[in-house]
């Protein structure tokens, strides 16, 4: 990613552009890397065939600010009818808090994300963290999914670790990112993706027996040394969850809202 990031210093642009910036970003990534894209009323639809149990391959991404939720559930049911599940991302706080009575009556569940922006200062001494190939990955993800789901058959944890295979498609620049323990393992590892002077940290993980010893906070000092040339830097964290405090202390602030409505 080096060549991308040798542009302006980070930008500290308002929350409602940086918001608008992150979600564009966002949506062309699900885009890129979508073998299938089903264009609908407000949106649009990804799908891949090859991992069809995977939600985040396989889902409804609502662009609209306006949409009758009623109408949502049946584009939903109308792409996703090949797949088992089904998974809308409303990008809009407003239109996503609306639409939430209407999708708990149709049996979905409700998760809440916040969009955070890079506030803080760049730790540019950090060490760099190690560049994995996605061959060198994806047995990394086939065990921290088999220990995550372990009554999966092996076909779902096969499909599970075999999608990184899209990522690659998602942005200009998508690297692979990793620590480790003293033993030579992997202790935590994320994604760095990159387009048009925005940077995107997702998928942080850090192995259970290595949690509370830095190895998170030593990973991500790395890759916001690595994205420090961007104009913004962002990543989507849980509402509901702990990562979000620990993003914070980083020097993250939210930006805005997004929904995500599972049914399976």
């Amino acid at each position: 990613m080096d060549e991308l990031f040798r542009g302006p210093a980070l930008g500290r642009g308002g929350a409602a552009a940086d918001l608008a910036r992150a979600l564009a970003f966002l949506q062309e990534f699900a885009r890129r890397r979508a073998p299938v894209v089903v264009p609908v009323a407000g949106g649009f639809g990804v799908l891949d065939d090859r991992f069809p149990g995977s939600y985040d391959d396989n889902k409804l991404v609502v662009t609209a600010a306006e949409a009758e939720p009623g109408r949502l559930i049946a584009a939903a049911d109308e792409v996703l009818s090949g797949r088992e599940h089904r998974l809308v991302c409303v990008d809009d706080d407003r239109l996503g808090t609306a639409c939430a009575p209407a999708f708990a009556a149709a049996g979905y569940e409700h998760e809440t994300n916040l969009v955070m922006v890079f506030r803080g200062q760049i730790p540019h001494d950090a060490p760099p963290a190690e560049r994995l190939s996605p061959a060198e990955l994806e047995p990394v993800l086939r065990r921290d999914w088999r220990r995550t789901l372990p009554q999966a058959p092996d076909e779902v944890i096969d499909g599970l670790a075999r999608r990184v295979e899209s990522r690659v498609r998602g942005a200009d620049q998508v690297g692979f990112r990793a620590v480790r323990a003293p033993s030579g393992d992997i202790a935590a590892r994320a994604d760095l993706y990159a387009q048009g002077g925005v940077a995107q940290i997702e998928s942080v993980f850090t192995g259970e027996e290595h949690r509370g010893r830095g190895y998170a906070r030593a990973l991500m000092e790395a890759l916001l040394a690595e994205a420090a040339g961007a104009e913004l830097i962002f990543l989507v964290a849980d509402a509901a969850d702990w990562p979000r405090h620990f993003y914070a202390r980083l020097g993250f602030e939210e930006v805005g809202r997004t929904h995500a409505f599972l049914r399976t």
